[in-house]
This record gives C-alpha cells, sequence and structure tokens, in this order.
C-alpha cells in the first residue's frame, strides 16, 4: 500500500510503501469467503457432468442390485374369496310367531334381531378360531418353515424358547397372511389370503370358510335343540289356550331353524367367489422395483458429486488461506 507523505523541506512527497501482514489479508479473504457468489444452474450442472461416471456408476450398482433381489426374492401369492351373509328365514317367522311374548322368547334365548352374520363374522376374525384351524391342520412348521429341521423332524436350534409355538403362528396368520373386510353397504365380505404357496393359499381360504359354516351350524343345532326341548315343556305345563297356540307357534319356528341347520350347508356365509390358484405372484413387484431403485440410485450418484464438489472447494479455500498465512 503507497502512501504520500510530506518530505523534511516541504517540498516534494515521497511515496512510502506499508507491508500489509499476511493476517491482514487473511482477514480481507475471509470476508470475501462470508459473501460466496451465488451458484447457479449452469454450476450444477457443470459439476454433475463432470462427475457423469459416478452419477452412471451409482445407477448401474442399484439397478442390478434390484434386479438380484427381484429375482430371488420369495414370491407371495394373494387368493380372495367373496362371501355373503346369509339370512336366517326361520329368525322372521321367529319374530312373527313371538307376538306379544317377547319376554318368553328371550327367557328361551330365541335372539329377536339379526345378529346371525355379526356373530359368524366375528368367529371369523376370532383368535379361537384361528388356533383350532392352526392346530388342526398342522401350520405351526409351514408358517416358519425356515426354522423347521423337515429331515429331522424337529426345530433348528437347541433352546426350546426360541421355537415357535401355536401363539406364534395365530399372531402370524392374524396380522401378516389373512385379512377380512366388510362392505358396510351391501354386507359382503371379503377375506384375503397370502402365502408362498399359490394352491396351499387357495386351499386354507375355502376350508377356513367350510369350517366356520359347520362351526355356526351346529352352533344352531345346539340351541334349536335346547329351544325345541324348553318350549316343549312350557307347552306341557301351560293350560290357557291362547299361551298354548303362541308356544306352539314358537316351537314350530325353531323346529324350522332346526331343520334348515341340518340341511343347510352354507349357513352363515353363502360363497359367491370361491378361492382359486392365482396366476400371478402379488409381490415382490419386480418391475416397479427396479424402476424405484435405478431413480433412487441415480440420485444417490448426483448427491455424491456435489458432495465431492463441496469438498473440493472448501479444500482449494483452505489451501489458499494456508498459502497466504505463510
Amino acid at each position: 500500500m503507497i502512501e504520500q507523505r510530506p518530505s523534511s523541506l516541504g517540498r516534494d512527497r515521497e511515496p512510502v510503501v506499508r507491508h500489509e501482514h499476511p493476517v491482514y489479508l487473511l482477514a480481507r479473504e475471509d470476508l470475501g469467503a462470508a459473501r460466496p457468489e451465488p451458484i447457479s444452474l449452469v454450476d450444477v450442472w457443470n459439476m454433475i457432468w463432470q462427475g457423469k461416471w459416478i452419477v452412471v456408476a451409482s445407477t448401474v450398482i442399484f439397478a442390478v442390485l434390484s434386479v438380484v433381489y427381484a429375482l430371488t426374492a420369495t414370491q407371495w401369492y394373494r387368493v380372495e374369496m367373496v362371501l355373503a351373509p346369509e339370512s336366517p328365514n326361520a329368525k322372521g317367522a321367529l319374530s312373527g310367531a313371538l307376538g306379544g311374548l317377547g319376554a318368553l322368547g328371550e327367557l328361551a334365548g330365541l335372539g329377536m334381531g339379526n345378529k346371525g352374520s355379526v356373530e359368524a363374522l366375528a368367529t371369523l376374525e376370532s383368535d379361537d378360531f384361528t388356533r383350532d384351524f392352526v392346530r388342526d391342520q398342522k401350520l405351526v412348521p409351514i408358517l416358519f418353515a425356515k426354522q423347521w429341521d423337515a429331515a429331522a423332524g424337529k426345530w433348528k436350534g437347541d433352546d426350546p424358547k426360541d421355537w415357535p409355538d401355536l401363539a406364534d403362528a395365530v399372531e402370524l396368520f392374524d396380522k401378516k397372511l389373512r385379512r377380512i373386510q366388510e362392505d358396510r353397504k351391501t354386507g359382503l365380505v371379503k377375506l384375503s389370503l397370502e402365502w408362498t404357496d399359490r394352491d396351499l393359499a387357495a386351499q386354507w381360504a375355502n376350508l377356513m370358510v367350510e369350517r366356520l359354516n359347520e362351526r355356526m351350524r351346529q352352533r344352531a343345532l345346539t340351541e334349536a335343540d335346547a329351544n325345541v326341548t324348553y318350549l316343549r315343556g312350557v307347552l306341557q305345563g301351560e293350560s290357557t289356550v291362547a299361551l298354548q297356540q303362541s308356544i306352539g307357534r314358537l316351537l314350530e319356528s325353531e323346529l324350522q331353524k332346526l331343520m334348515l341347520a341340518r340341511g343347510k350347508r352354507e349357513f352363515s356365509f353363502q360363497i359367491i367367489d370361491r378361492a382359486e390358484p392365482p396366476k400371478y405372484r402379488e409381490r415382490p413387484k419386480r418391475t416397479q422395483i427396479v424402476l424405484i431403485a435405478t431413480v433412487f440410485g441415480g440420485m444417490v450418484g448426483v448427491l455424491a458429486v456435489l458432495f465431492r464438489a463441496s469438498l473440493l472447494n472448501d479444500l482449494r479455500r483452505s489451501r489458499r488461506k494456508a498459502e497466504l498465512a505463510s
């Protein structure tokens, strides 16, 4: 830096050179660095273009890995059934037969409302029904096949605490394999089941509905038998003709319900669409996996290039500061 200083004669001015310390220069460099110039889209594109091979390599790696995963991942299949709740005809006849004897009907255990479909749906979703199904079909080794040694006929591992049991199988079946949806408007129920074996999944779904109908049918038979026995006892001890006629109509309705339960196999749910082995898998969706992984790999490559450019820029700035300070 040059200053003009008056001479001793007061006539001429001599230039005076003042050398600034490198620390001041470094401070000025820092002040300039505090206000960096904005980076344009062209600059960003140039950075990406310079590191294009990193982007290409990242995209290819993710694409190849996704293809390998999609081809080797376990294939899952979904089967679906559409069920229609059966309307108990005997209930309607029973309601008319009761007339003013509602209290007597309640004592006999004869419900006035249409509770059959609600009870059947609750039974289908219950752990008790699932537990009986899993136990009777011996599904625990099948559901946990990776932990089961089929050749030796025992569980892998020495600690029995690590072996899956019936409770684990029920939880897996309810939370991950089976799904039940009810349409409130139409009353239709959709039962879906996912498994790695398409034929076995269809077999399980159909068998579950058959067992449900059979359980509800046997329950109705037991209740109807008890109601018939009760009504016959009341009828024998009643002398009033009007009451005898009303009880007789109740007894006739229960006998009708008993007849329907004995002759109808689809007692609670009528099967609209039976489960069939699906042609295509539900997952993995190979095309979707590869596309998403490829795009993600490209994004990772771009971020890596920008991060690399930022590090190089900081490194150059640090070197310049070090040179100025020295």
